[in-house]
């Protein structure tokens, strides 16, 4: 069975970590260029006015660079900005309570490299959630088309239109703080199901 490939992701989505959740081991992918408007430095969230993305500000070079050497950007307070805005979205969830001191120490360090600091929020996640995955990183470049891997690097992106059951992508609904108003919204950052039904996630993530 070939290897699942994934790229680096900032509070990744449910459909990342059903992936996850759902083999042996993963690979992440740290050698490629560095892509725009993808996943890497972005999630989304449910606030009471619908789907919200949160970006992380980056470094930005004079030419491509590997996304391994990404470094990322101080100069905008937007740590303070993204906590204060899953606060806002989350504060009366019913597990936002019990985890958000596990989370909130992550948005005031200063890490430099963009991918340290999704590894170092995603080992937090992996504990809550009790996910034994083994984790590996690349070494080199995965060319595209590489038989050895199942690669989702640019499978699971915001502008790609995702079907049920395939490439992990699952509309099974829980409850939401918002749904009252907008109904289910499928696929948010991992925190949004981690919130609301706790750890009661990793069953969902695990259903084929």
């Amino acid at each position: 069975m070939a290897e699942i490939l994934l790229s680096t992701a900032y509070l990744p989505n449910i459909q990342y970590f059903r992936a996850i959740s759902q083999n042996q081991s993963v690979t992440i992918e740290q050698w490629e260029n560095f892509p725009k408007q993808s996943f890497r430095n972005r999630c989304v969230i449910l606030s009471a006015n619908g789907a919200s993305a949160l970006s992380i500000p980056i470094i930005k070079g004079n030419s491509k660079h590997y996304l391994r050497d990404t470094k990322i950007s101080y100069s905008e307070h937007w740590q303070s900005q993204h906590w204060h805005a899953i606060v806002s979205a989350y504060n009366s969830s019913p597990f936002f309570e019990y985890y958000k001191d596990d989370f909130e120490p992550l948005f005031h360090k200063k890490i430099e490299f963009l991918i340290d600091f999704n590894n170092e929020i995603n080992s937090l996640i992996f504990n809550i959630l009790n996910i034994n995955t083994k984790i590996s990183f690349t070494q080199n470049y995965i060319p595209e088309g590489d038989d050895n891997f199942t690669d989702l690097r640019n499978i699971i992106h915001p502008k790609k239109t995702q079907q049920p059951h395939l490439y992990y992508y699952d509309e099974t609904p829980y409850p939401q703080v918002f749904d009252y108003k907008q109904g289910f919204v499928p696929n948010l950052s991992i925190i949004d199901m981690i919130f609301n039904i706790g750890s009661d996630a990793k069953n969902l993530l695990k259903n084929a």
